[in-house]
């Protein structure tokens, strides 16, 4: 029932008009990159699955649609009867995705295709704009571990526990969501607040209670008065008073308001010239991309970044575009009429058809080319050379060869059965980070990266402009 009401007056009315068998394909796709990046990446797909896996209508749901009484009672007979037998198609999480592309396909009765939109949409939508946002914080940190900070500041708590997920995927190494770990296995990550230093008497007395307590991952925050005349002398002090006796290093110390660039490179000095070069800087404080890179630029001594609020919200985009568009019927005798909407705005006009999505890869270099959108029955046989051309300037082409075609969809429902493989998110973490490595450097900068190209083969560019001639008569 976390659904756009209109998807149940549509599926009322195709089983009124019956078309409760027409079997219908529907593409996911997304129009543009959040923050004008180079490329996005794919998250949710795991909890698509989960919301199919148990997709039913209780007496509950059934008593409230009679209750509206708009509905058909032998519709809501059909609904109490559901059961899923789509199939669908989805790129894996972690992969790099571009506008355009059918990221998820599902074909299968109008009705059902047309039900699972809203949920379809807002899973994908939001863990894909989490993770590509993660994924640029991670590569500013450049190599610098990134922790996911931001359950306070999130949109509700489902925005905190799959921000963390899509964040884990994108890159960062652990959450302060402790929820997290138990459900998902990422590591809970957290020492102190403020709060705990203000408590006691006084910040050394802080210090020396918390090292008693943790002395095997001790990391003081040293900002709550003054960082430098106070916070790392007093953190300094119990690193020799109460660790080094029980023979423990200090695991680090954090900072969390002032200038960090500068504040970082003082705090190095100090615990560098007092016998602890391995004492780590942790720096938070409403970071995201453009921060760390400058603060990297400028020489701060951080070690790792806590990252929240611009994270968990993926600050300053608030949404991911991805839409879910009907591209074709199926016909008793097996063959797809295609379908396509036409808009004023050319970036609206949809691809036509079932389709499918590979992504061309240099043999030599392994960096990926391009993506090709085909028809379904076609394949792109990488043993001969193979033209791509620009979809909107045609006479932009190119032939390439030594390349390695992929189609990069995965099936993950047959007839409402999941065939999908279960992904630990410690190896999607891995996928995501080696397949950005696919993409060249100038795809992956914050700005003006350069445009990866996305095209359609000849007969897909056929039947599009076909469709687009016959509906301007």
């Amino acid at each position: 029932m976390l659904t756009d009401f209109y998807e149940i007056t549509m599926a009322n009315g195709y089983f009124t008009n019956h078309f409760e068998n027409t079997i219908g394909y529907y593409d996911m796709f997304f129009r543009k990159v959040p923050n004008d990046g180079g490329f996005a990446i794919m998250a949710g797909v795991q909890q698509v699955v989960e919301y199919i896996e148990n997709l039913t209508f209780t007496e509950e749901d059934l008593a409230y649609l009679r209750s509206v009484k708009i509905f058909n009672e032998q519709f809501i007979e059909y609904l109490k009867n559901f059961k899923f037998v789509c199939d669908i198609w989805a790129v894996p999480e972690g992969m790099p995705i571009f506008p355009g592309e059918p990221i998820l396909t599902v074909r299968g009765p109008v009705i059902q295709a047309q039900l699972v939109e809203t949920m379809i949409l807002l899973t994908v939508n939001h863990q894909s704009l989490i993770a590509t946002k993660a994924n640029r914080i991670v590569r500013a940190a450049r190599g610098r571990a990134v922790m996911e900070f931001g359950s306070r500041r999130a949109q509700g708590a489902d925005g905190a526990i799959y921000g963390a997920r899509a964040a884990y995927i994108g890159g960062c190494c652990g959450t302060a969501c402790t929820i997290c770990d138990r459900d998902f296995g990422i590591p809970a990550l957290g020492t102190m607040a403020h709060s705990w230093v203000q408590l006691f008497d006084s910040e050394l007395d802080a210090f020396r209670a918390y090292a008693r307590e943790y002395p095997s991952s001790c990391t003081l925050l040293v900002d709550t008065y003054n960082v430098l005349k106070s916070g790392v002398p007093n953190a300094i002090k119990v690193f020799n008073e109460i660790l080094l006796p029980q023979g423990y290093r200090p695991a680090g110390i954090r900072i969390d308001s002032g200038d960090i660039t500068y504040l970082s490179k003082k705090a190095r000095k100090m615990l560098d010239e007092a016998g602890f070069p391995d004492c780590k800087i942790c720096a938070s404080n409403s970071l995201d991309e453009y921060i760390i890179r400058d603060m990297l630029m400028q020489g701060a001594c951080v070690d790792s970044f806590g990252v929240g609020e611009r994270l968990i919200t993926a600050a300053p985009e608030p949404v991911f575009g991805g839409v879910y568009k009907l591209s074709g019927i199926e016909k008793a005798d097996g063959t797809i009429l295609p379908k396509i909407k036409i808009s004023e705005n050319v970036a609206k006009i949809t691809n036509p058809g079932f389709k499918r999505l590979w992504r061309l890869y240099d043999r030599e270099t392994g960096k990926a080319i391009a993506d090709v959108l085909t028809l379904h029955d076609e394949v792109i046989d990488d043993s001969k050379p193979y033209e791509i051309f620009d979809p909107e300037y045609i006479w932009k082409r190119k032939v390439i060869t030594n390349f390695r075609a992929v189609d990069i969809r995965e099936k993950i429902f047959e007839h409402g059965r999941c065939v999908a493989r279960y992904h630990d998110l410690n190896e999607l973490k891995e996928y995501c980070a080696g397949q950005v490595g696919t993409l060249w450097d100038e795809v992956t900068r914050f700005e003006n990266p350069h445009r990866y190209y996305v095209d359609l083969s000849q007969r897909l560019w056929d039947e599009k402009n076909r469709l687009l001639e016959e509906h301007a008569e």
